[in-house]
């Protein structure tokens, strides 16, 4: 399941999982024609797609996704919160600073938050992962959450829209430390933290700006939604299976 799947890092996330064979559940907010353009993809490799609407502003909406999404799936292995609240494209880079600071606090801390409660809360009443299969795993874990926070809450940047970013995203991190103490050893909860990755805000940047993000990374380019999501498939997968309360940064190198 992957909140914000309709473009970017959630779609890329999503068909990942999917080529892993996964049937997947994922959510938009205004973007239906592209989450319904993703879950084509997904059925194109034989998977099972579900397309829901989501407000992670309206708290009441996400406890009746959690709802839809286990009837539809059947069970719910790994849950990514991965939808943000834009402030740096289109018209949403004029609005001012304060509901920028609302926006970005109530979509993705609030909204992280009581996704990885409701995930949690469920994923613990369920079999293990693989019981169904007549197999039960060494811990008998029973769900995997993945939450998205920002490389650079680990070191600051200067300038307003950092700041905002960063009283969220950090926010999103020790939560999710915290949520990880608190639901394992059934429930494994981890931290993707992007860098600089080719998304939307990416590509409308000027020329100059692009360079500079590419010569300040050690390995020399920008990210990809791609990359992002081989971390997101690392860390819900079995070869993981030790890790809980882990932050992986997928930058580059700029934060070590």
């Amino acid at each position: 399941m992957i909140t914000g799947a309709s473009t970017g890092i959630g779609r890329a996330i999503a068909l990942a999982f999917a080529r892993e064979g996964a049937d997947v559940a994922i959510t938009y907010r205004t973007g239906r024609r592209d989450a319904i353009a993703v879950s084509d993809e997904i059925a194109a490799l034989g998977r099972r797609a579900h397309v829901f609407q989501l407000d992670l502003a309206n708290a009441p909406s996400i406890s009746s996704f959690a709802t839809a999404a286990w009837e539809a799936l059947g069970r719910v292995d790994v849950w990514v919160n991965n939808a943000g609240a834009d402030i740096l494209t289109g018209g949403a880079a004029e609005i001012p600073e304060i509901e920028k600071l609302d926006r970005v606090l109530t979509v993705d801390l609030r909204g992280t938050v009581l996704a990885s409660w409701e995930a949690a809360r469920r994923m613990r009443d369920q079999l293990p992962i693989g019981s169904e299969n007549g197999t039960n795993g060494e811990e008998a874990q029973t769900g995997v959450i993945l939450n998205t926070s920002w490389d650079h809450v680990l070191t600051g940047m200067a300038g307003r829209n950092p700041q905002i970013f960063s009283a969220a995203k950090g926010g999103i991190l020790g939560f999710s430390k915290s949520l990880a103490r608190s639901v394992a050893p059934k429930v494994r909860v981890n931290i993707l933290a992007p860098g600089w990755i080719e998304t939307e805000f990416g590509a409308g940047l000027d020329e100059r700006h692009y360079q500079r993000v590419v010569d300040s990374t050690p390995l020399k380019r920008w990210g990809t939604p791609e990359d992002v999501a081989r971390a997101a498939v690392f860390l819900a997968s079995p070869d993981a299976r030790f890790l809980t309360g882990q932050t992986l940064l997928v930058g580059g190198g700029i934060v070590m």
